[in-house]
């Protein structure tokens, strides 16, 4: 293999930043030269927080949402609706509904969608766990759950968990309802501005199972 740069550990910097999602060689080098003009306690600072992350962070318990602690902030919040569980796909929507401040209530990362053309099954994600929560019989809660909104992407592969997560569900006796559809179909829930997330929030409907 040729090497492309005058220094072989700039190449092995280089190579790592583009193995990043959305980062191409370019901005690649662009990064990497930014941390050579920082003095060395800086880029010391920044490679022991991300190493300090990785090493160190955990997933909630009980919802699975990324966490300093066993169980996260939200989980452990008192003021928080704990007979309504929000159910997204990953940590990003978690965030993405937090920022409407339209929410109260708690979540469940799923951790993906059904997609069988990717290998992705229910066994897959974090549903039998959500009907744990639902049923009483995982211990993480007291609470009575009354209540699971279904906020996934209006995609195929959303629609096809929605579809299964409620066919689990409909022998609890739970309402299970979905996100209003102002959200336009195909589109992801952490691209969605926030105004229009937090609509389709507080305008769900019951799911029909359809």
């Amino acid at each position: 293999m040729i090497q492309q740069y005058p220094s072989r550990l700039l190449e092995q910097a280089v190579q790592e930043f583009s193995r990043l999602p959305g980062i191409g060689r370019k901005t690649a080098l662009r990064l990497v030269l930014h941390l050579l003009r920082q003095d060395e306690e800086d880029v010391v600072r920044f490679s022991e927080a991300v190493a300090t992350m990785r090493r160190e962070v955990k997933f909630c318990r009980v919802c699975h949402n990324i966490s300093d602690t066993d169980v996260c902030p939200i989980c452990s919040d008192q003021r928080r609706d704990a007979s309504t569980i929000c159910v997204v796909e990953n940590i990003q929507d978690v965030m993405a509904i937090e920022n409407t401040q339209q929410f109260h209530g708690l979540y469940h990362v799923l951790g993906g969608l059904i997609s069988p053309m990717d290998g992705i099954g229910p066994s897959d994600l974090e549903i039998e766990s959500l009907v744990a929560r639902v049923t009483g019989s995982a211990d993480v809660s007291s609470a009575t759950v009354k209540e699971v909104i279904l906020a996934l992407s209006s995609t195929m592969e959303g629609d096809t968990t929605n579809f299964y997560i409620y066919r689990k569900l409909a022998p609890t006796g739970v309402n299970v309802s979905i996100i209003a559809r102002g959200i336009a179909v195909g589109n992801e829930l952490e691209y969605t501005d926030e105004v229009t997330l937090g609509r389709s929030i507080i305008n769900r409907t019951p799911f029909e199972g359809k």
